[in-house]
């Protein structure tokens, strides 16, 4: 299987993972009173199936394009090239100043 592949398919078990802890929670913190409502309603298992799945749609595409920005080439440092050792002493310069002036 080629790696591409094996990646999107772990990515997909991840954002899987993640959508269950994050509708379990929702869940069991009656956020907006869900837990109520799905309860409540008839068809309330058909609702918590939806917020799986399309959760699992959102968090597993984010992880997928976490994953794909992250196998860029990373910064190489500067390579010196093959450059001779300064083996010469620095150059001294005389700084004059006319008279009158200030340092500041």
């Amino acid at each position: 299987m080629p790696e591409l592949v094996r990646l999107y398919i772990r990515n997909i078990a991840i954002g899987g993972a993640l959508a269950a802890l994050f509708t379990a929670a929702l869940i069991a913190f009656d956020v907006g009173h869900l837990r109520h409502l799905v309860m409540a309603t008839q068809g309330g298992f058909l609702a918590v199936l939806l917020l799986f799945v399309f959760n699992t749609l959102v968090f597993a595409g984010v992880q997928f394009a976490i994953a794909v920005m992250r196998m860029g080439d990373r910064p190489r440092p500067p390579r010196g090239g093959l450059r001779a050792p300064h083996t010469g002493s620095p150059i001294g310069a005389e700084a004059r100043v006319k008279a009158g002036q200030a340092r500041r």
